[in-house]
C-alpha cells in the first residue's frame, strides 16, 4: 500500500511548497540587496525577513547545472569535454608571432622581419605548450629580481656574450643577474641615481617608463624599487631569451620593436624613455623613429640615450666609425629633438637627457609636418609616418598638456581624456562607479583565492582592462598588471596609462608578443562575450595556457552561457574548473570562473606534482 505522503497529490503540493519558498526568498533577497543599496528606506524589515529565511541554503542545495544544461540537450551527440595533448617539446618555447623560420621569410628593411607575423589558420598549434622537465615556479618578488632557475629558461649564452657587462652570470642550476647592463656595467642603481639628479623620479612625477630594446631589462627591475613602472621591449633576436628573462624575474616585458608599425601604445603614455645602446637607427628615415618616441612621450616627459653617438670623441674608433660620421649624427639628433620641441638637459660621460616641452604654446620651434589623424591611439598595424603628432589644446604656455598629478594621486583622480570628454560614454560620475565596483570585485577574488595580492601572483594580466579599474584595485609593489585593451573594444588605454598603469593593445584572435609561461594570473571579464563572433573561443583559451605558468591560476567573469562553453573547453586543458555565482547572488546572470593550471611538464603523461 502506497503511503499517503508519497501519493501525486502530495508530491505536487510539496514541489509547490518549495517553488513558493525559493519565490519568496528571491523576493526578499533582491528587497533586501535593494534595501542595502541606499535606495529603499526599510532595512530594519528587510534585514530581520531575510535573517530568517536563508536564501543562501536554499540555492546551495539546488544543482547549477540543472539549471543550465540546454546546451547539453541540444547537443548531444558531442563530447563533454575535448582532450587537447602537449605539444612536441620542440615547441616550449614557442611564440606564435615571433618564429624565427617565419619571420626570415620576411623583408629586413626597417625590421619589418622582426615584426609580428602570425600563422594563418591551418599553421596554428592546437596543443598545450609544455614546459621542460625540471620546470619550478619562479622565485618570489624580491629575490626574483635577481635569481631564475635555470631549468625555466635553459640559455647560457648571454653569461659568455655578456660577460663583461654584467647583465647574467651562471651559478649552478640558477642564473643570477647582478644589475648590470651595457651602458652600466657598475649597476642599474648607480645608472638610475645619475638619472635622478636631473629627472624627478622620486616623488611621484615620473611612474611609466619605456624601454625601447631592453636587454634582459635590468633597467626596469631597479626602477621598481623606486615604484616606475616600465614597459620593457626588445625582439627575439640573437640575444635569446632576453625578453623571457625579463618576465622570469618578475618584470614587466614584451616581444617587440621600432620597425615599420606604430608601437603598440596610444599617445601621451609614458612619462620616460630610454635608450641604452639600443642601436636604433635615430636619425633614419627622416627621424620616424624618434617621432614615434615622441608620440608615446608626455609633454613634460624625458628621453634619456646613451651609448653610441653620445660620448663619440672617446669611443669612436671602439666603434670602428669616423669622427666625422658619429658626430653628424649626433647633430642630427639635436637638431631633431629641437624640432620635436625637446630640450637638451643633460649630457655627461656616455648618457644624454632631453625634456619634452610640457605644450606646443611654449615650443619656439614649429614643425612643419604635423600628423593630420583623427585618432593619434589607432595604431594597431599602422604604419608609421614622418610627421610629428600634436599635443592637447592648452590655453596658456605654462599649463601641462596632460595634467601633472603625481603618482599614487593620479591612480584614482579623474584621467585627463575623461575629464575632457575624449572618450565616448565615459564620464566623471561613470568612471568613478567603475573604480568601486572593480574594488569589489578584486575583494572578491581575494576572498575566493587569498594568494592573490602576494608575490606568489607576481605577474598578472587583465585580458580586457577596461578603464584599468581591475589593476587599480590590486596595485601593490607585490605585483604588476599587464592592461590589455582588445583592438575590437573601446579605446581606453590612454586612459589607463594616465592613471599611472602600463598595458598594451592586442587582438586576442592572434597569439600575444610574449614568451610561454609568463603569467602567474589571468583575469579575463567579458572576453569571450566580446569575441564570441570574431574568433575561436579554443583558440584564445589555448593561447592562455600558453601565456600562464603551472599552477598559475585564471579568473573568468562572463555570462553563464558564454562560460558553460568555455568550462566545457577547459575541461580537456588539464585545468582545474570552480563556477561561482556573482557576488550579488545567483540571480544575476553573470558568474565567476576559477581555473587553476595543473603542474605538468614535458614527458609526463598526467599530471604531477613538483619535485622540490
Amino acid at each position: 500500500m502506497k503511503s499517503k505522503h508519497n501519493s501525486p497529490g502530495n508530491r505536487t503540493r510539496s514541489t509547490i511548497s518549495i517553488f513558493v519558498v525559493i519565490a519568496l526568498c528571491c523576493f526578499f533577497y533582491l528587497l533586501g540587496a535593494w534595501e542595502k543599496s541606499g535606495f529603499g528606506k526599510r532595512d530594519s524589515i528587510a534585514f530581520p525577513v531575510t535573517k530568517q529565511t536563508d536564501c543562501s541554503n536554499v540555492f546551495t542545495n539546488l544543482n547549477f547545472e540543472t539549471h543550465h544544461n540546454m546546451e547539453e540537450i541540444v547537443e548531444p551527440s558531442e563530447p563533454k569535454a575535448k582532450v587537447f595533448k602537449p605539444c612536441d617539446v620542440k615547441y616550449a618555447d614557442y611564440t606564435p608571432c615571433q618564429e624565427q623560420d617565419r619571420a626570415m621569410k620576411f623583408p629586413r628593411e626597417n625590421m619589418i622581419y622582426r615584426e609580428r607575423h602570425c600563422p594563418p589558420e591551418e599553421e596554428k598549434l592546437h596543443c598545450l605548450i609544455p614546459a621542460r622537465k625540471g620546470y619550478m615556479t619562479p622565485f618570489p618578488w624580491p629575490k626574483g629580481r635577481d635569481y631564475v632557475h635555470y631549468a625555466n629558461v635553459p640559455y647560457k649564452s648571454l653569461t659568455v656574450e655578456k660577460a663583461v657587462q654584467n647583465w647574467v652570470q651562471f651559478q649552478g642550476k640558477v642564473f643570477k643577474f647582478p644589475g648590470g647592463g651595457t651602458m652600466f656595467p657598475q649597476g642599474a642603481g648607480a645608472y638610475i641615481d645619475e638619472l635622478a639628479s636631473i629627472i624627478p623620479i622620486s616623488d611621484g612625477s615620473v611612474r611609466t617608463a619605456l624601454d625601447t630594446g631592453c636587454g634582459v631589462a635590468s633597467w626596469g627591475a631597479y626602477l621598481l624599487k623606486r615604484n616606475v613602472l616600465a614597459m620593457s621591449f626588445a625582439p627575439r633576436d640573437n640575444h635569446e631569451a632576453q625578453v623571457q628573462f625579463a618576465l622570469e624575474r618578475g618584470v614587466p616585458a614584451v616581444i617587440g620593436v621600432l620597425g615599420s608599425i606604430h608601437l603598440p601604445y596610444p599617445s601621451r603614455a609614458f612619462d620616460m624613455a630610454q635608450c641604452s645602446r639600443c642601436l636604433i637607427p635615430w636619425t633614419a628615415n627622416d627621424g620616424m623613429y624618434l617621432k614615434e618616441v615622441d608620440r608615446v612621450l608626455r609633454p613634460g616627459g624625458y628621453w634619456i640615450l646613451s651609448g653610441p653617438p653620445i660620448n663619440w670623441k672617446t669611443y669612436y674608433k671602439t666603434w670602428k666609425r669616423s669622427k666625422e660620421d658619429v658626430q653628424t649624427e649626433q647633430r642630427q639628433i639635436e637638431a631633431l629633438a629641437e624640432s620635436l620641441c625637446w630640450e637638451k638637459k643633460y649630457e655627461k660621460g656616455d648618457m644624454a637627457i632631453w625634456k619634452k616641452k610640457v605644450n606646443t604654446k611654449s615650443c619656439k620651434s614649429k614643425s612643419v609636418n604635423v600628423c593630420q589623424t583623427e585618432d593619434a591611439d589607432d595604431v594597431w598595424y599602422k604604419k608609421m609616418d614622418t610627421c610629428v603628432t600634436p599635443s592637447p589644446e592648452v590655453t596658456n604656455a605654462n599649463e601641462v598638456a596632460v595634467g601633472a598629478l603625481k603618482f599614487p594621486a593620479r591612480l584614482y583622480a579623474v584621467p585627463p581624456r575623461i575629464a575632457n570628454g575624449l572618450v565616448d560614454g565615459v564620464t566623471t560620475e561613470s568612471y568613478q562607479e567603475d573604480n568601486k565596483l572593480w574594488k569589489k570585485h578584486v575583494n572578491t577574488y581575494k576572498r575566493i583565492n587569498n594568494l592573490i595580492g602576494t608575490t606568489r601572483y607576481r605577474n598578472v594580466m587583465d585580458m580586457n582592462a577596461g578603464l584599468g579599474g581591475f589593476a587599480a584595485a590590486l596595485e601593490s609593489r607585490k605585483s604588476w598588471v599587464m592592461n590589455v585593451v582588445p583592438t575590437i573594444a573601446k579605446n581606453t588605454l590612454g586612459v589607463i596609462y594616465e592613471r599611472g598603469l602600463i598595458g598594451i593593445y592586442h587582438d586576442w584572435c592572434e597569439g600575444f608578443s610574449t614568451y610561454p609561461r609568463s603569467y602567474d594570473l589571468i583575469h579575463a571579464s567579458g572576453v569571450f562575450s566580446l569575441y564570441k563572433n570574431e574568433c575561436n573561443l579554443e583558440d584564445i583559451l589555448l593561447e592562455m595556457d600558453r601565456m600562464l605558468r603551472p599552477e598559475g591560476a585564471v579568473i573568468f567573469r562572463d555570462e553563464v552561457d558564454v562560460l558553460n562553453k568555455v568550462r566545457k573547453i577547459v575541461g580537456g586543458m588539464r585545468w582545474d574548473a570552480k563556477i561561482m555565482d556573482h557576488e550579488d547572488g545567483p540571480l544575476v546572470p553573470e558568474k565567476i570562473l576559477v581555473v587553476v593550471k595543473q603542474y605538468w611538464v614535458a614527458g609526463s603523461r598526467n599530471s604531477t606534482s613538483k619535485d622540490q
